[in-house]
């Protein structure tokens, strides 16, 4: 086999020691800065879109009223989106002071009950949770305050 040569524009080469990322604290890459007026994609494909906007709203409506589905579909989801459920205040024997498992067991009490629907019965368990998981961090951190005092 041969060996690898190196090309003729490289023989002075000398890589640079920068990391290949900007990191906080370090020079910046570009001192003079974004230059003013440039445009990035996003914003100029926004722009089109605004710009175009009202004419593809006519040829969308004017398909739908040809009966294109697809186009039915785009023109209704946005003059009727779809429902979203409505949350409604819950009243039920539940006691805040109860262990955490007591606390799910009355809200699936109340739930086989009636009392509450299942899907606020688990926005209120996931609500319980994350209390949960709240208190736990809140318990060892007043340990580990105790224990680090003791070493003192």
């Amino acid at each position: 086999m041969t060996e690898p040569t190196q090309p003729e524009w490289m023989t002075n080469f000398v890589p640079t020691s920068t990391p290949a990322r900007w990191v906080k604290g370090m020079p910046s890459p570009n001192p003079k800065g974004r230059p003013r007026g440039i445009i990035d994609k996003r914003s100029k494909v926004t722009q089109a879109l605004m710009d175009e906007g009202l004419e593809i709203a006519r040829v969308v409506t004017a398909a739908a009223k040809e009966g294109d589905l697809q186009a039915c579909s785009i023109v209704l989801s946005r003059i009727a989106p779809a429902l979203r459920p409505e949350t409604y205040p819950v009243q039920f024997g539940f006691d805040a002071s109860a262990p955490i498992a007591r606390q799910i067991e009355q809200v699936l009490e109340a739930m086989s009950a009636g009392a509450v629907s299942p899907e606020v019965g688990k926005q209120i368990i996931d609500a319980i949770g994350t209390l949960s998981d709240a208190r736990a961090v809140e318990e060892l951190e007043a340990r580990i305050m105790t224990l680090e005092a003791k070493q003192v």
